[in-house]
């Protein structure tokens, strides 16, 4: 024992001295992360608590399920459930072929500099400020707003947009797809810059033609990088960001636009009821936990590509 412990020393000694640069380099992060993504998970227990912060944390008395059985009974559990992976689905759907589907498309163009100004466009919606792009779609949603200006040119009649429950769904994804659909195509892009010329050209040699290339030499050497960006995707399924949605949504909305997101949002931070938020947004972390879970082991048995 004393053998394998000194062994393990020299060599954890040895790779330190042989890597310590990387090593340095490594640390912000793991800094970064302790102190703002694992630190925070004792916070947790609230969830479990009648929490004040008169009494602190460990002063706050124990409540065990209490606060998730209050969640379960709610009268908006149902509603948030549902809007959320409404939600969420629709992006899955639409959100994620779309920027593979785009560089799919500028990985055949040939004009570098069509590529690059098309590249640009697609990429700037990225870097515009969400409450900029909420407030564009608000302005553009209004009754004399641009989008009913298209609707009247095509025959339709003005309304408030952004009022109608039916319509909100539309113009989250849509808007959503429009914000990310260039950034997100780098990634696949890269992907498209690795694969072997030499494969197109025995592909041509043996008569293959664009479409027979990207079904038998394009997409399966891409396929792994696609894989690995839907397990991610599909283990954050859950996990809506509540700050387009309280810019977006209305009293008028709220039973197609309310998410579990939004919701702890308004209970946490406006009724400063902190363990049923707090319970809520555990609640919600485990559903996505359990949604890695089963998509990676869902990718591992049907394919050679897996994150663990």
């Amino acid at each position: 024992m004393n053998k394998e412990k000194s062994s393990f020393r020299y060599r954890a000694a040895k790779d330190w001295k042989r890597n310590r640069s990387l090593y340095l380099l490594v640390l912000p992060v793991l800094i970064f992360y302790i102190m703002f993504h694992y630190k925070p998970m004792y916070g947790a227990i609230i969830a479990f608590k009648d929490y004040t912060p008169r009494l602190g944390v460990n002063g706050s008395p124990w409540v065990g399920l209490e606060n998730f059985n209050r969640f379960f009974k709610s009268i908006y559990f149902v509603r948030l459930i549902k809007n959320t992976i409404l939600l969420s689905l629709y992006n899955l759907i639409f959100g994620f072929p779309a920027p593979i589907i785009l560089a799919l498309l500028l990985n055949e163009v040939r004009s570098k500099k069509f590529k690059s100004v098309a590249q640009t466009i697609t990429y700037l919606p990225h870097f515009i400020s969400l409450i900029v792009v909420t407030g564009m779609l608000t302005n553009f949603a209004m009754t004399s707003g641009l989008f009913n200006d298209i609707i009247v040119m095509l025959g339709g009649s003005r309304s408030a947009l952004l009022q109608n429950p039916k319509l909100y769904r539309t113009i989250y994804v849509a808007s959503s797809v429009w914000q990310e659909i260039g950034w997100s195509s780098i990634i696949y892009l890269s992907a498209l810059a690795g694969v072997d010329s030499q494969l197109y050209e025995a592909a041509q040699i043996d008569g293959a033609g664009k479409w027979k290339q990207l079904l038998n030499v394009t997409m399966p050497a891409i396929a792994p990088t696609i894989i690995i960006m839907l397990i991610l995707k599909i283990g954050g399924l859950m996990n809506m960001g509540y700050e387009k949605t309280i810019l977006l949504y209305n009293p008028a909305t709220y039973d197609t636009a309310d998410i579990i997101s939004s919701y702890v949002y308004r209970v946490g931070l406006l009724e400063q009821d902190w363990s049923y938020s707090t319970a809520i947004g555990l609640f919600n972390s485990v559903i996505n936990f359990g949604l890695l879970i089963f998509a990676n082991r869902l990718s591992k048995r049907y394919s050679e590509t897996s994150l663990w």
